[in-house]
């Protein structure tokens, strides 16, 4: 079946084929891909769309000598299979060997482990500097696209490869005419003008930084991406080679469905549907998208602010058109988005920027200083906060507690139950005088009633009075808390205090202190790391007293595609480890 990739066993091997005999490896790789895909998922129209390119890549470069480096890495899977790592793709009980992105520990031919957007440019100009500085020659190639031209990162490096690099850097703009969404702001105009013309239109945002430009209008052309890649291969000078391809290319419902198609779930290849069954039951996305367009109709005053990411709260095309002038994309531009909300919270508008939390790291210097030292009342909702959420090294979310909360004027508020989290967002969006971060709960939906009003700050609320220990259960290990406590009465013989602390940012000193008078112990859960989060917090409160506390959570540490349960059971925070610890501590 992979009668040509079988030829492969290292990047030197495409060089063996005939230039007639690549359109039929391409073929393979799709259908590698598929493989893989149909059965794990993972990022689908950006591998589709570059398969030509890399193969071509591969034909005409020398990798590892010359230096591949891929923006997002979301694209690099056949650059995986041309260098040396097609047993991911072919071989079903290899899948888990390789990564969704580029890696070092992989291979030799990966320079970095990336899986965020608008590095590549900046990360390859090190890598020339460098070679220049050390006197020696090859190629440094930066492969960019789906979007990720919007983001400053990406301008920045643009600025300085133009003006300050005088040897060997070639930039690959994958434009596909697509971000994970469609494309947003005036760099992508250009494109468009440079597509309609062929590359020669006067107005080039490239050579207005100074670069110089080629473009390839059949960019899924492997001949003609050849004969480009040998033209600009040793060259002198910094240049852009601007490639037009077409994302999802060789599976017409991803050619069709750009955005549906960007990442996949498991599926089947012939109705395009998923085959993993979620169930019917609510969920904190559609919810959150329901809530937004209710606010919208209500509130003409509320605004919707989003850095490339409007599926992360649910919003589909037809609702993002639906909200019309009270939403804005920004592109993957997070900071953008951060410090515009600003603005708009300034003029009277009611700003939500919606993004997943891996991504909004990015914006630290924003939320400190162009919002919290400004009191602006911007709200930011944030997804995949859980540690049981995305799992690849370079997405996790368990670091965003530990990352702002002890940045001054700034609340995080972590919602337990469904109403919580409506009225959480009711009341955010509403008031005036606080920066807020709210985190979308990574569990499973569940209700109870809930307080509408959070503007006594740090309070934290008491769910169940009990004796001898009392369990703070943080957010979407709130229900973690329940299991835990029924498990200290059944086992133990007591009912310990259940607290739902609410706020993630600030503590309730007034009911920490009222703890000491029946309980000795304090356990907190905690869906983050420890270090710097919310329970050393509570930790460092009682510290000089003779209550003892026990803080659960993560460890600080880069984690990478683990098993949520296996990781529980690794970190002793399974109820019947943490009962046998309680028991000891008592």
């Amino acid at each position: 079946m992979y009668e040509f990739i079988e030829r492969i066993n290292e990047a030197a091997d495409v060089k063996k084929f005939k230039v007639e005999e690549l359109d039929l490896l391409a073929e393979e790789i799709r259908e590698a891909l598929f493989n893989r895909l149909t059965k794990i998922g993972g990022h689908f129209g950006p591998n589709f769309g570059m398969v030509e390119a890399e193969i071509a890549m591969h034909y005409v470069f020398h990798s590892p000598v010359d230096q591949f480096v891929f923006d997002v890495s979301h694209q690099s899977y056949p650059h995986k299979i041309l260098t040396g790592r097609k047993a991911g793709y072919i071989y079903d009980d290899h899948f888990f060997e390789d990564s969704g992105y580029t890696n070092p520990g992989e291979s030799e031919h990966d320079l970095f482990n990336v899986g965020h957007t608008s590095t590549s440019i900046s990360l390859a100009s090190g890598l020339a500097k460098a070679r220049d500085l050390k006197g020696e020659k090859r190629n440094v190639i930066a492969v960019i696209g789906d979007g990720s031209l919007s983001g400053g990162e990406a301008m920045e490096a643009l600025n300085v490869a133009g003006s300050e690099l005088n040897s060997n850097f070639i930039i690959l703009v994958n434009d596909n005419e697509m971000a994970i969404a469609e494309n947003h702001g005036g760099i992508y105009r250009n494109l468009a003008e440079l597509r309609k013309t062929d590359g020669k239109a006067e107005n080039n945002i490239f050579r207005a930084f100074g670069l110089d430009y080629m473009y390839v209008e059949k960019g899924n052309d492997i001949p003609a991406l050849i004969e480009a890649f040998n033209r600009v291969k040793d060259i002198d000078h910094p240049i852009v080679v601007h490639i037009h391809t077409t994302k999802g290319l060789g599976y017409q419902p991803a050619v069709e469905h750009k955005e549906a198609w960007h990442w996949c779930m498991p599926f089947d290849r012939e109705t395009g549907l998923p085959t993993v069954d979620f169930g019917d039951g609510e969920d904190y996305t559609s919810m959150t998208a329901k809530y937004i367009m209710d606010k919208a109709k209500k509130d003409k005053d509320f605004l919707v602010i989003t850095p490339a990411m409007p599926m992360t709260g649910g919003l589909s095309e037809d609702l993002r058109k639906e909200l019309g002038s009270q939403y804005i994309d920004v592109g993957i531009a997070e900071e953008q988005a951060v410090a515009m909300a600003s603005g708009a919270a300034r003029n009277g508008a009611k700003p939500l920027v919606i993004t997943n939390t891996t991504f909004i790291q990015r914006t630290y210097d924003q939320i400190s200083q162009d919002v919290c030292i400004n009191g602006s009342a911007v709200t930011i909702l944030l997804n995949y906060t859980s540690f049981a959420g995305l799992t690849d090294v370079t997405h996790l979310g368990i670091f965003g507690i530990s990352a702002f909360s002890n940045i001054p004027n700034l609340q995080i508020l972590a919602p337990s139950s469904k109403s919580e989290y409506l009225n959480m967002l009711d009341w955010a969006l509403d008031q005036n005088e606080h920066p807020v971060i709210i985190l979308i709960p990574g569990n499973a939906v569940t209700d109870r009633e809930a307080d509408r009003d959070y503007s006594n700050i740090g309070r934290f609320k008491v769910e169940q009075q009990g004796e001898k220990v009392a369990i703070l259960a943080l957010g979407d290990f709130y229900q973690m808390g329940e299991s835990l406590a029924a498990a200290v009465k059944e086992k133990l013989g007591f009912e310990p205090t259940l607290i739902n602390p609410r706020f993630a940012s600030t503590i309730d000193t007034e009911l920490l202190e009222q703890l000491k008078e029946k309980h000795s112990l304090i356990v907190t859960l905690e869906d983050g790391i420890l270090d710097g989060g919310f329970g050393q917090k509570i930790d460092a409160y009682y510290s000089t007293s003779d209550v003892k506390v026990k803080n659960y959570g993560l460890e600080k540490k880069f984690y990478d595609r683990y098993d949520p349960a296996k990781l529980l059971e690794e970190l002793g925070m399974t109820n019947e480890a943490m009962v046998d610890d309680i028991r000891e501590l008592l």
